[in-house]
This record gives C-alpha cells, structure tokens and sequence, in this order.
C-alpha cells in the first residue's frame, strides 16, 4: 500500500502511530499547519520543518484556481514547486465550494462553482478532484464530499451524506483505475445525527479507503454536538486505518478527539489567530495587541522553546502588531505553530507513558 501506518501504543482509546508515506513519516498523533496555497503565511518550508512539522495541509480549489494544477503538474508536482519537501495532505476543497452559497450549483455528477475571484465558471466531479490530486502528486488526496451547513434537518443531512458516499464510491473506483503515489482518504458527513454518521461510516468503512475523515464539523454547532459527532463516529471507523478530523483546532477540542482515537488534525487557528494578535499560551490566549502589553518585557511565554521567545518581548511585539507589521505577523505565527506542534509532542508523550487522562483533565472545558 502507497501509505502504511503502525500503532506503536495506546492509552485508553488513544493511540500513537506512524503514517509513513511517499514523502516520509508523520508520528501521530499529529497537527497539520495549513498551507493553503502551497504554504504557510510568512513561514518558509525549512524554518516549517525546524518548529518541528512533519505534514502540511494544501488546499486543491485554492490551487486549482491559481496558478492552476497544469502549472504545477509541469513544473514537477507539488513538493518540487512548493519547496515542501515532507508529507502533504490536500483537502478536496469540498469546504470551500459549499461555502459559496449562490456561487455554486450542486447536482448528482459533481459541483459546478464561480471562482471567488474573477467569476469564472468551473466545474469538478468526484473523479475529477482524486484525478488532480493524483496529478499534484500529494501523499494523502481526499474524496469530494458536501459539508451541509448547521443547523439542518435530518432528511436533508441523509440526502447530502448519501450523495456523499455515492461520490466516494465513484472516487475510489477512479483511484483504482489511476492512482497516485499516495493515499486516498474518504470522509464521513451526517451533521449532528448520531444514525447518519455511524451509517456513513460503516459503508465507507467497507471500500476500504487508506484513512478516514470526519468532516462536517465545526461549521457553527455548539461544542458539545461537535464532540458528539467525534464519539459516535470514531470508534466506528477501521482501527487499523488513520482518522483525521477535519478542521477542529482549539487544544481542549484537540485532546478530546485523541482520546476517542483520532490521529490526524487540521486547523487555520495558529496562523490566523497570530496575524490578528492573539498568541496561545499554556496559561490561555493572549491579545498581544492590548494595552497591557505595551512594556511588558517578558517573552510571550516562560519556557517556551520557539524562535519569537527566544528573540523579542510581549513589548515588541505589540508595538509591531498594533502597526500591522508583517514583521510582527511572522513572529506570532512562528510562536502559535511551535505551541500547536510542542503541544501534539506533549500529547503523543502522555499516550506513551499512560499519563493521557492527566492531560486531558487539564485541558478540559
């Protein structure tokens, strides 16, 4: 198989592993940065790989809208035109898609979609976006899927999950026929109902795809329907296959999900969150650009081994995101991914020596 992966301990339902892939290895449980456009904002590949990244997420609709899948495919592939030379895992775009409202017309065959930015027409079918992963030359490609939107009633939640999976079918029939140097992911829709998410995931647990994702998740429904979701759904999938869960990021959510026996994660929070000013921290947020933090000399946090700590104060670095510094913007991002990263290694550490429930109680909300 193009992906391998090993259970190498568990605690509880939690479970370290290693996905190995075309373009090397990602210890699990793992945080993607996400790259949207090839990479991550203000964060060269190197410097990436040095806070301590093992996979990065790209984003297919993106990338297919600029510059293009026919550029990228001439001038080597992703990894060689990206400079990323590690995993990549790219999202079908399914997300962004269904997020055009109005700009978007769905029907059994695929998505028809007007780009966000010059309003050129578009169209992708399931065998489509596996068909341009394939070509991008990625290690993880995901199946197009319909993200309904929350809240939403039940009959239309099993009319878009049963598209879904009828998609997924067609999906991996095409893989089949041409597949690329990696894997194929399907992902498990049925918004916050507890019978469409464990049918969902039963039939695409029988076409034996090479991982699973939950999806559908985070789009607006109170937390406690989201982790719902994530316990009803995991224990149902292979357990010998990795589980991603799709764009869920806040720590307390992260460590929830890894207790139930999810490996793989995904979110826009650290990059996001740091050019708007607000750092994490062991102790909670930061919102560096408040007043209070105009003379504190202090690094952003105590102990913390990322470049930013090791090089400028809560001061500075207030006074360059007050400004919209790009400067400022880069420093907060390094410091946000390096929390993200260090607090996966925490949680694969906790796994390993029996000591997850711990954790757990002290990220717990």
């Amino acid at each position: 198989m193009p992906l391998e992966f090993a259970i190498t301990g568990t605690d509880g339902a939690a479970r370290t592993g290693v996905l190995a892939t075309p373009h090397g290895e990602v210890r699990t449980p793992a945080f993607m940065p996400v790259g949207t456009l090839g990479a991550v904002k203000g964060v060269p590949p190197a410097q990436l790989r040095a806070l301590g990244a093992e996979v990065m997420l790209a984003n297919l609709y993106h990338l297919a809208l600029r510059p293009g899948v026919d550029l990228i495919e001439e001038l080597g592939g992703l990894h060689a035109w990206s400079g990323w030379s590690g995993p990549i895992l790219t999202d079908s775009g399914g997300f962004q898609v269904f997020s055009l409202g109005h700009l978007r017309q769905l029907d059994e065959s695929g998505v028809t979609f007007r780009s966000h930015l010059d309003g050129a027409a578009m169209r992708l079918g399931p065998e489509d976006v596996v068909d341009l992963q394939r070509r991008l030359g990625v290690d993880v490609a995901m199946v197009l899927d319909e993200c309904p939107p929350w809240p939403v009633t039940h009959e239309a939640a099993a009319a878009s999950l049963a598209r879904t999976n009828r998609w997924a079918v067609r999906a991996r029939e095409e893989w089949a026929r041409q597949p690329g140097p990696g894997g194929l992911f399907a992902i498990v829709q049925g918004s916050s109902f507890l019978d469409l998410r464990e049918s969902s995931a039963r039939e695409l647990a029988a076409l034996a795809f090479d991982g699973y994702a939950i999806g559908g998740v985070s789009v607006g429904e109170p937390a406690a329907e989201r982790r719902a979701a994530v316990e009803w759904t995991t224990p149902v999938l292979p357990a010998e296959r990795p589980r991603y869960l799709m764009g869920v990021g806040y720590p307390h959510d992260i460590i929830h999900a890894v207790a139930c026996g999810i490996d793989l994660f995904d979110c826009v929070l650290p990059a996001r969150n740091a050019r708007h000013g607000v750092l994490f921290t062991r102790g909670g947020a930061l919102k560096l650009k408040g007043a209070a933090f105009r003379t504190d000399p202090r690094p952003v946090e105590e102990g913390c081994g990322c470049p930013t700590c090791a090089q400028v104060s809560r001061a500075f670095l207030h006074h360059l995101l007050r400004w919209d510094a790009l400067t400022g913007q880069v420093l907060a991002t390094l410091h946000n991914l390096w929390f993200y990263l260090d607090f996966m290694r925490e949680v694969r550490e906790s796994i390993a020596s029996g000591t997850l429930t711990e954790l757990v109680s002290r990220w717990s909300i």
